[in-house]
């Protein structure tokens, strides 16, 4: 029998300290998410409006303070407009005036009767029977609290978000003070520039998808006829940056809906078929040539992040679960000890390194491609 393999007893104390340290800062995210979710949403639209403001410069003559308030402005207008687009939206879609509300119940009806016949079953239970099993009262308070979570965290995320650029000023005189020296100082940059990349990459690559899987499902909608097209668009604009369950929410949500409006079943299925293929043709052809290095990261590790930060932060958590995931690949990677991390995090077992650290042959010289430096 193979004897066990011994590990000195200092690396042995040093995993336990790792194992209880991994569990003591998800504790605290977890009870702390009421502080913390706001305030990443704030660092999320920092990033936003940095890159943005870079972008106006650079293709622009617009100067970099007015360039900056444009960012500023055009960030915070899209982040209110997305709340009051879904709000009055989805108060739309149930008002009267839609007529959903009315022909809910019948049409619900009418879709248990047919399914119950297609499986043999006689009696089919009522859309009144299903209803009266459930407690909607309790639904009604969650969903309030839910929305009142909302607008206060939207508050706070604004506020964070005021101090976080006032505090960017002194950004660049913390780093001097903290790496006096020059090439350490570099090499903090770098990590912030790559860092500060990968999310930019991120967030680019999933606007300028959502654009297009946007302008093709919209076009759908209205040539099946779909009420409130324009809203189901922006829903499936924002839920495509929740990895895997936004692709879910975006291909059998307008095609539910259809189900209730439509009296025929083939509006339905027309929806569901075609959104279904072009989510299929961009999440397999357009989406990997887009990413490129920006987001080396494996599949199964983007799954367990949208499970982990869904579970410690909810809704926020899932919106934020790929960036983090990107930005603890580019930090894990710059430390030696870390380093075998980064690699299991990665897609390729190649996360960041130096040209000079590259393996030969390897078509892979970064993670993130290198930014302009700060300051």
């Amino acid at each position: 029998m193979k004897p066990p393999i011994s590990l000195p007893s200092s690396t042995v104390s040093r995993n336990a300290l790792v194992l209880i340290a991994v569990v003591a800062a998800g504790a605290a995210l977890y009870w702390l998410r009421g502080i913390l979710t706001p305030l990443a949403m704030a660092i999320f639209l920092m990033i936003m409006i940095d890159g943005l403001k870079r972008g106006i410069e650079t293709r622009t003559a617009v100067p970099g303070r007015w360039a900056g308030v444009a960012a500023l402005l055009l960030v915070v207008l899209g982040f209110f407009a997305s709340i009051a687009i879904i709000t009055n939206g989805a108060l739309n879609f149930f008002s009267e005036a839609s007529g959903v509300s009315t022909r809910l119940g019948p049409r619900i009806d009418q879709i248990l009767i047919d399914v119950s016949q297609l499986f043999g079953i006689d009696t089919a239970p009522t859309a009144t029977q299903l209803i009266a099993q459930l407690d909607i009262r309790a639904y009604l308070t969650e969903a309030a609290s839910q929305a009142s979570g909302v607008l206060s965290s939207a508050f706070f995320v604004l506020v964070y978000l005021g101090f976080l650029l006032a505090a960017q000023l002194g950004f660049r005189r913390k780093i001097v003070a903290l790496f006096p020296g020059r090439a350490a100082r570099s090499e903090a940059m770098g990590v912030f520039d790559r860092v500060r990349g990968g999310v930019e990459g991120y967030l680019w690559v999933q606007t300028v998808t959502g654009g297009m899987i946007c302008a093709a499902a919209w076009l759908l909608m209205r040539a099946v006829g779909l009420q409130n097209a324009e809203f189901w668009t922006f829903v499936i604009f924002v839920v495509g940056f929740i990895p895997v369950l936004g692709g879910a929410v975006a291909g059998l949500a307008p095609p539910m809906f259809a189900l209730v409006q439509f009296e025929s079943y083939w509006p339905a299925a027309i929806l569901l078929v075609g959104l279904q293929s072009i989510l299929f043709i961009s999440g397999n052809l357009i989406q990997p040539r887009m990413q490129g290095d920006n987001q080396n990261i494996d599949p199964v590790v983007v799954l367990l992040s949208l499970a982990l930060w869904g579970q410690l932060w909810g809704v926020v958590g899932m919106f934020l679960s790929t960036p983090l995931a990107v930005m603890a690949m580019a930090i894990l990677a710059e430390f030696k000890g870390s380093r075998w991390m980064a690699i299991l995090l990665s897609g390729d077992g190649e996360p960041y390194a130096d040209e000079e650290e590259a393996a030969p042959g390897s078509k892979r010289g970064r993670v993130n491609p290198p930014q302009p430096r700060v300051g």
